[in-house]
């Protein structure tokens, strides 16, 4: 295996010239420099990343942990988090917990014992506790963790409240939520958007508003009993656009019409919402604006000590698809 002690002697410098040419720090003479690149080029020498993250406390690594990579929401944001990253000369690690704590746990303790530089995270159930110990560079992404942690999300009330106005604009009556699990900050942001357009209405129900986690089969098994118990309701807030596919397929085994007896929106805006028949009506999110804001802000933070805990809140936008009436 090359050393660095090779790529010296057939540049004929030393070893501290050779470093300073790598991690450009120091004067070195333009043609010595030549000498020393002509050098790691002709003997294919590449450093070895964890000696060098031992000595110089950064591994120029970044993780990302997302809940569910099956939902192809967090695949898209990986992508934004993944091209700043790869830009600035970093290696990206995406971590896949499936929403369980101990997993969350591992990966942290594997990842700073790996002295990773940064990691964004996207996570219902981290704890602010757990995160306040840990001294590396951290961005909360899509849901807010704690305070003190700075965090990268969009308007969830007032695009939740802006959905339930759509289906009050294509003539639903009687308008339920499907929504997510309730420790999660924005879930209780869609859910207080939904409540601000629904709760002084005459006909509106507590039991409009169920829970379908975030998978595709619990949405459509929560559409399937909301639409059984209520037949009389005719539109569907859902709380993401998984769950509102789950909801367009709960709707089909019912033999419901969407979106002539049933309008169904959701959120999020991920492509494959374009491909369902019907195709999904969403609320949708600025996916790649905000993993590349989160992955920007971590930069920041890991490049700045004087670093200060900042908010970012983007705008979603209505995206109008079959799955919805027609206006008038």
């Amino acid at each position: 295996m090359t050393t660095i002690k090779d790529v010296a002697k057939l540049a004929g410098v030393s070893t501290a010239t050779v470093s300073r040419v790598m991690n450009g720090t120091g004067y070195v003479n333009p043609s010595t420099k030549e000498k020393v690149n002509s050098a790691i080029k002709q003997l294919d020498y590449r450093p070895n990343d964890v000696a060098r993250s031992l000595y110089k406390g950064k591994s120029k690594m970044i993780a990302l942990f997302v809940p569910d990579i099956m939902n192809p929401f967090f695949p898209e944001l990986a992508r934004a988090v993944e091209d700043v990253t790869n830009q600035h000369g970093y290696t990206f690690i995406l971590c896949n917990t499936d929403d369980d704590f101990e997993k969350e746990q591992t990966y942290l303790n594997a990842l700073q014992q790996k002295s990773v530089d940064g990691i964004i995270i996207v996570s219902s159930t981290i704890t602010k506790e757990l995160v306040g110990k840990i001294s590396t560079p951290i961005i909360a992404l899509d849901r807010i963790i704690g305070s003190n942690i700075s965090s990268v999300t969009v308007n969830n009330r007032e695009g939740a409240r802006q959905a339930v106005q759509h289906l009050k604009s294509v003539g639903c009556k009687r308008i339920a939520h499907i929504c997510g699990p309730e420790h999660v900050s924005n879930t209780a942001k869609r859910l207080k958007g939904y409540l601000d357009e629904v709760k002084n209405e005459d006909w509106f129900l507590s039991s409009y508003i169920v829970p379908g986690e975030y998978n595709f089969e619990t949405a459509v098994q929560a559409t399937k009993k909301l639409l059984t118990d209520h037949t009389e309701i005719d539109g569907i807030f859902v709380w993401n656009d998984l769950m509102g596919i789950g909801a367009l397929k709960g709707a089909e085994e019912l033999g419901i019409n969407v979106p002539d007896e049933l309008s169904i929106i959701a959120f999020d805006g991920i492509t494959v919402g374009e491909t369902t028949t019907p195709s999904l009506s969403t609320m949708a999110q600025p996916i790649y604006d905000i993993g590349t804001q989160a992955a920007e802000m971590l930069l920041e933070q890991i490049n700045n000590s004087g670093y200060k805990t900042k908010r970012e809140e983007f705008t979603v936008q209505l995206i109008e698809r079959q799955s919805t009436r027609k206006r008038g």
